[in-house]
C-alpha cells in the first residue's frame, strides 16, 4: 500500500536567506502515528506548513493520499486536519457553532450526528453550548482537535497538542489520539515531550537544522542507538577499580558500592559473562544486578547535540 504522505527533495529558503529545509525526503505510512522530533528552529513547523499548503516550498514535491499539494490543492487539503500549536478560534462562538462552521469550510454537507460523535469522543458534548472563552486551556485545545476532525480528514497533524496542559489531561488526550488511529486516521505528531513520542509513536523522525537525521520504528531506534548499562550493587565497598580490570571500562560510584558497565545495545558479544567471571576471580561479590537502557530522550540528545 502506498504511503499516505510522500515528501521528495523538499527545500525551503526564506526571503532573508535562511534555509529552513534542506532536500528533505520523508514518507508517512497509512494508519501510523508518526512523531517528528527536533529542537526549536529545526524545521518542523515549516515542514508541516508546506504539507498543509500554508507555506510555499523553494523546491521539491509533496503528495497527500496521491494528491499533489500544488496541482490538486483542494483535494490534498481536504484530506488533512491541522491542529496548530497556537489557539486560533472565535472566542465568542459556542463549541457547536465553531466545529460545525469548520466542517462547512471544506464544503461538507451538514451532519449533526457526526459532529455530535466528534464532541463526545473528545469529552466536549456537555460543553457544546458553551462559548469558547469560558473553557479551560485543555478544553480549548480539544476544540481545536474537534475543528480539525470536523471534515473527516484521513491525516491529522498535531503540532505540540499537549503544550501547556497538565499531566492528567495530557494522558487523556493520548487516549483520544489512539482512538483516532483505531479509526484509520494517520497522525503526525510534533512534540517537545520526549515521553509523549515514546508512549505513542509507531515511528519517529528526528529533524535538525532543516535535515532529517533519522527515521526509525521506535523500538528499533532505541535498540540500535541506545546504550545498555549493567549495574552491580557490591556487597563490600571498593576504594578503586582494580588495575587488572581497567580494560573493562567500569565506573565506580562515589561511595564505592556500585559498579556500572556501559555497552552498546547492538553488541551481541558485550562480554558480560566474562566480566562477571573476572569480578569473581578478583574477589568482587555483588548482592544485586540490574540492567538499564537509554531512554528516547538520551538518544535524541545524542543525535542532535553534536551536529554543526
Amino acid at each position: 500500500m502506498p504511503a499516505i504522505i510522500a515528501v521528495e527533495g523538499l527545500s525551503k529558503t526564506y526571503a532573508g536567506g535562511f534555509q529552513a529545509l534542506k532536500s528533505v525526503d520523508l514518507t508517512i505510512e497509512r494508519g501510523e502515528i508518526f512523531a517528528l522530533l527536533g529542537p526549536n528552529g529545526a524545521g518542523k513547523t515549516t515542514l508541516i506548513g508546506i504539507v498543509c499548503g500554508l507555506v510555499t516550498p523553494t523546491a521539491g514535491r509533496v503528495t497527500v493520499d496521491g494528491h499533489d499539494i500544488h496541482r490538486d490543492y483542494r483535494a490534498a487539503r481536504a484530506t488533512i486536519g491541522l491542529v496548530p500549536q497556537e489557539l486560533h478560534t472565535d472566542m465568542f462562538e459556542t463549541v457547536w457553532s465553531t466545529v460545525t462552521f469548520s466542517r462547512g469550510l471544506f464544503g461538507k454537507p451538514r451532519n449533526p450526528q457526526f459532529i455530535e460523535q466528534v464532541l463526545r469522543d473528545l469529552s466536549l458534548w456537555d460543553k457544546r453550548d458553551a462559548k469558547i472563552m469560558t473553557l479551560s486551556g485543555g478544553m480549548k485545545r480539544r476544540v481545536m482537535i474537534a475543528k480539525a476532525l470536523s471534515h473527516e480528514p484521513r491525516v491529522l497533524f498535531l503540532d505540540e497538542p499537549t503544550a501547556g496542559v497538565d499531566v492528567e489531561l495530557r494522558r487523556s488526550m493520548w487516549e483520544v489520539v489512539r482512538r483516532l488511529r483505531e479509526r484509520g486516521v494517520t497522525i503526525i505528531l510534533t512534540t517537545h515531550y520526549i515521553e509523549e513520542a515514546e508512549e505513542m509513536a509507531d515511528r519517529i523522525g528526528v529533524i535538525s537544522r532543516g535535515e532529517i537525521v533519522v527515521v526509525e520504528e521506535k523500538a528499533s531506534l532505541i535498540e540500535k542507538l541506545g546504550k545498555k548499562q549493567l549495574i552491580l550493587q557490591l556487597r563490600e565497598p571498593l576504594a578503586a577499580v582494580p588495575p587488572e580490570l581497567a580494560d573493562e571500562k567500569l565506573e565506580l560510584s562515589g561511595d564505592g558500592t556500585v559498579l556500572t558497565y556501559t555497552f552498546n545495545a547492538q553488541d551481541e558479544h558485550a562480554g558480560i559473562a566474562t566480566l562477571l567471571r573476572r569480578l569473581s576471580e578478583h574477589g568482587l561479590d555483588f548482592r544485586d544486578l540490574q540492567t538499564r537502557q537509554s531512554s528516547l530522550e538520551e538518544i535524541f540528545v545524542s543525535l542532535v547535540g553534536g551536529r554543526p
